[in-house]
């Protein structure tokens, strides 16, 4: 059925079509409205999941973690702030090879304090060992939904699947909704290699001793690596099923582009209608969407972007005293490439705090990347910031 729901319900839909048993939350904005319709759906029966009511975020993550450990399929959801308290516990469940699923409502981090997007929040967690998906619109936040817990189970990792505050989490959008017998058939029920048992008991999360924890983590390591691989099997199997894919990244008209956009999130169909604008007047310009930010994607970035003249990375985000964090992945990234095929990048920091990200402000990037690339300059600096008040 086609419903018009905002993109913090897509995800409720898809908690309820993933069947998760075990669902822990505390309430902030902007993501309240995701638990709030979960609590409902428990207590009126159309999902016969346990939901467990705590005092704090980390607390919330905590008891998904115990929920995970004894073989159920467990959620949350939060923002900023309170991904930030949920810190410690990210990496036991990352660590612990636990495949929860929880929904980030990209909000800015304070102070000052505010509730509108950027990316700061979830990126500033990139290296706790979760798989990090960012969604365009509440289609894909739906289906990547569903399509996370799939991935989690397959490679037991956590997935946190992310979304832009207001801009998705407050807009409404006709989604398509599948069928539960649809979906049942694509996700079974969750079925733990390990778990704790009563009648086969275990220890989790002992003391490792310097003899063992390099190993635990080299195995945690190759389970990343495999994700991306997973994640295409989870993609195409969903395709076939539903008729909808998006790619761990996604080029967009880049096939004779002078210059690249790189974007994530909602700003990508923004920057979809300034490249089809740019394109009907003759410039030839090109986009390529990052969904998954971990594993990072290096070998299809290098594949996609080799031989581009000019990229030019927009981050709603920033990592201070150094620059945009896409950005400076993509530097890592293209590094190695062929001095002869290696784009020049310039990295914008755009729309922090929920600032409008606007088809004028694209079009500044655009413009200014053109002239440099027409003069052969190198950017000025490694951030160079846009839509910034004089």
């Amino acid at each position: 059925m086609k419903k018009v729901i905002v993109g913090n319900h897509a995800v409720s839909w898809g908690v309820q079509l993933a069947r998760a048993e075990v669902i822990s939350a505390y309430p902030i904005t902007p993501q309240t409205q995701i638990v709030e319709e979960l609590s409902e759906m428990c207590a009126d029966g159309r999902l016969p999941a346990r939901f467990i009511k705590v005092e704090s975020e980390h607390s919330a993550m905590a008891a998904c973690i115990g929920a995970s450990v004894a073989g159920v399929r467990t959620f949350t959801a939060t923002s900023s702030q309170g991904l930030l308290l949920m810190h410690e516990m990210l990496h036991y469940a990352a660590g612990g090879r636990l495949p929860v699923v929880m929904a980030d409502i990209n909000r800015a981090v304070a102070p000052g304090w505010n509730i509108w997007t950027d990316q700061n929040d979830s990126l500033s967690q990139r290296d706790t060992g979760w798989i990090q998906l960012y969604c365009e619109n509440n289609q894909e936040v739906l289906d990547t939904t569903v399509q996370s817990f799939k991935l989690a189970e397959a490679v037991d990792l956590p997935v946190m699947l992310v979304l832009d505050a207001f801009y998705l989490s407050h807009t409404s959008e006709p989604v398509d909704i599948p069928d539960q017998a649809d979906v049942d058939t694509f996700l079974p029920k969750r079925e733990a290699r390990l778990k704790l048992d009563v009648n086969d008991p275990r220890a989790f999360g002992a003391l490792s001793p310097p003899d063992m924890y390099m190993e635990l983590r080299l195995r945690q390591q190759e389970a990343m690596e495999q994700a991306l691989e997973v994640f295409d099997a989870v993609e195409a199997e969903w395709g076939e099923r539903f008729g909808r894919r998006y790619g761990a990244i996604e080029p967009y008209r880049t096939e004779d582009a002078e210059i690249v956009l790189v974007t994530s999130g909602t700003v990508t169909s923004t920057a979809r209608y300034v490249v089809d604008e740019r394109r009907a007047r003759g410039e030839k310009v090109g986009l390529v969407k990052i969904k998954m930010f971990r594993p990072f994607p290096t070998a299809r970035l290098r594949r996609a972007l080799a031989g581009i003249p000019r990229v030019a990375v927009l981050d709603r985000n920033l990592s201070p005293g150094r620059s945009g964090i896409f950005a400076e992945e993509l530097r890592a990234a293209l590094y190695d490439l062929e001095p002869a095929r290696r784009p020049g990048l310039d990295g914008y920091v755009i729309g922090l705090g929920g600032r409008d990200v606007t088809p004028d402000t694209i079009g500044e990037c655009l413009d200014r990347s053109r002239a440099a690339l027409a003069a052969g300059r190198a950017p000025e600096r490694e951030d160079l910031w846009v839509g910034v008040k004089p």
